[in-house]
């Protein structure tokens, strides 16, 4: 490095230490020492985070245009307690294609180490062994790899670059008919249709759950429109019949809704881009013109595809007549609000099911069941918000759910849920109130459908449809009740200096064209827990209030940055959205801290 390049901060990494092991590495054990030489991206993420896949497909170019000096490890760092076991990450790691090891961290151990706040984090180790960027959130690779070459050339000269094949050991296949199933429908011949979402297909399974009628897509992650054989998906997740008797998938990490034509086979593209939506995109137009994110599931209700938009925690509309798509409820905002479409916000939604009157839908990062009416206004049924889980029956205002994916729609007005990290299946009755348990044993359930007097549940993790009869009478559990394990913040009453730290790339400077490049929205569960400091700001840091009568509550934190390539002699500068929302738990306490750092992009020099 030259004399002018400003120095980078360093901080010694802390070690990786996580009790559940290693995973993709061919049972060897890794320690920062066997890692020097190399550059190393610690991906803290969590298999029930949608920003977290995200990540995980952002890195994957990364991974192979730098595949001798850059290794990329996962710390799984579990939100609930599903995620606490070790099976279940292994499951994941298998699911979502993850080609880097994984350290299976279940009691947060190196998350503290490296005072993680938020889901995904990515931190940077050079071949020295010190870290040298955290970044919170999305859209941070671009920045990363201007990193990583800059790393390459600096410890090239000094001689501690060590180049050579990465610790990544791949499992055998599996040869199961399914792979890691997300959901199914019936098709009007009584065969079923199912998402092998994991082996990037569609599969159509004859009455019995499980003899293979035929496979749709190539089983290679792609996005290709063509005939049975040619055509690709990436984890195609939710499927609707329409009115003209073709189907409609959610092709998820393509960030499309495709048509399969069942008469032919064919596959074609109805609305998305294959981009990924980001904030300022628009929000509707012509369907093949507008950028999705991660869309879930999709049903037929009140004359429109409706789509849980996963990505965003919204849902949105495909209009199939004017082939337009729109926003019709959620904010982006992550957390558990009710009220007019326009304000609500949602966590997650993964699951729909339509009703003459109600839109149902699993929200699952609240642990929630909602439903929307046909005015618009959304509705809690069961949940909370985004830390509190458990399996709990009973009223329904004090039952608790673990991640539900999947909700259907029972003959006599209620509802089963695919309570997924319970693995079990539950019932919500509108008439009564009461959450009641059908089924109990199952392996992650993510879908169910009605057939006849049975329920034919996805049972994603034992890879295979599981028929139920409809028991008269519920299964009865003892009742659990949990807290996400993330220790909550101490900080003082009164005055909190909350600071987000955001410093462009190198290379990039904040884009200022279109008016402020930054914004900062922040509000309170429970909402008097800020006394000041709430609501919706340019500036990256703000004095708040906490109110000395709540002694614990969550803090609610959504940053968004833009930077675009400083340099003059270009016309069009590349341009980047950096956005990530914190949940963060604070309990008020004698001599807690005054200040409370979220790091976006870059380093907290006062905390290095």
């Amino acid at each position: 490095m030259s004399d002018s390049t400003p120095r980078r901060v360093r901080v010694r990494a802390p070690e990786l230490v996580g009790k559940g092991g290693w995973l993709n590495t061919g049972d060897q054990r890794y320690t920062l020492a066997d890692l020097r030489g190399r550059i190393v991206v610690l991906d803290f993420w969590t298999f029930c985070c949608v920003n977290c896949l995200h990540v995980l497909d952002e890195l994957r170019e990364l991974e192979e245009k730098h595949a001798d000096t850059v290794v990329v490890i996962g710390v799984h760092s579990p939100k609930f307690v599903h995620e606490a076991e070790h099976a279940a990450v292994a499951d994941a790691v298998e699911r979502y294609g993850v080609a880097h090891p994984v350290l299976d961290d279940p009691e947060l151990a190196t998350w503290k180490q490296y005072a993680v706040r938020a889901w995904p984090t990515l931190v940077v180790i050079d071949p020295e062994g010190y870290v040298v960027a955290q970044h919170a959130g999305e859209g941070h690779v671009h920045a990363i790899e201007r990193l990583v070459t800059e790393l390459e050339a600096e410890h090239g000269a000094k001689g501690t670059l060590r180049r050579g094949d990465g610790p990544y050991v791949a499992p055998e296949p599996e040869p199961t008919v399914l792979r890691f199933p997300g959901k199914a429908i019936v098709l009007p011949g009584g065969t079923f249709l199912v998402s092998d979402t994991t082996r990037h297909q569609l599969v159509e399974l004859a009455a019995d759950g499980e003899s293979v009628v035929r496979r749709i897509g190539t089983g290679t992650r792609g996005f290709a429109d063509g005939g049975p054989d040619t055509a690709a998906f990436s984890e195609p997740q939710g499927l609707a019949p329409l009115d003209d008797g073709s189907v409609v998938v959610a092709d998820t990490v393509n960030h499309a809704l495709r048509r399969l034509d069942l008469a032919t086979g064919g596959v074609t593209t109805l609305a998305g881009t294959g981009r990924q939506w980001w904030q300022g995109a628009p929000t509707s137009g012509p369907a093949r013109e507008v950028d999705l994110s991660s869309p879930w599931d999709v049903a037929l209700w009140d004359g429109q595809v409706w789509i849980a938009m996963a990505g965003v925690h919204q849902l949105w509309v495909y209009d199939p007549e004017e082939r337009t798509v729109a926003v019709a409820a959620g904010t982006t905002n992550e957390g558990l609000v009710d009220g007019p479409a326009a304000e609500a916000w949602f966590a997650q939604p993964s699951g729909l099911a339509a009703t003459p009157e109600r839109l149902w839908l699993a929200d699952s990062e609240t642990s929630a069941l909602r439903w929307v009416d046909l005015d618009g206004s959304v509705h809690t049924a069961v949940g909370t918000g985004l830390f509190d889980f458990g399996h709990r029956d009973g009223a329904a205002e004090q039952a608790l759910l673990q991640h539900p994916l999947g909700v259907t729609a029972l003959p006599d007005g209620s509802v089963a849920i695919s309570d997924t990290y319970n693995h079990a299946l539950r019932r919500f009755d509108p008439a009564t109130g009461e959450v009641t348990t059908l089924a109990t044993d199952l392996r992650e359930p993510s879908d169910a459908v009605l057939v006849g007097d049975d329920i034919v549940v996805v049972e994603s993790a034992r890879h295979r449809l599981t028929r139920l009869r409809l028991p008269e009478e519920a299964v009865r559990v003892a009742a659990v009740a949990h807290r996400t394990q993330r220790a909550a913040t101490e900080v003082a009453a009164g005055k909190l200096r909350l600071d987000v730290i955001f410093q462009a790339p190198a290379g990039q400077k904040l884009d200022t064209r279109y008016g402020p490049s930054t914004r900062l929205l922040v509000s309170a569960t429970p909402p008097e827990l800020l006394l000041a400091g709430e609501g919706a700001d340019t500036d990256l840091v703000r004095d708040l209030e906490l109110n000395p009568a709540v002694e614990e509550g969550v803090l609610h934190v959504s940053a968004m940055a833009a930077s675009c390539d400083d340099d003059p002699a270009v016309e069009y500068p590349a341009c980047h959205v950096h956005q990530q929302d914190w949940g963060v738990p604070v309990r008020l306490t004698e001599g807690g801290a005054d200040r409370l750092p979220l790091v976006l992009a870059g380093m907290d020099e006062r905390e290095a």
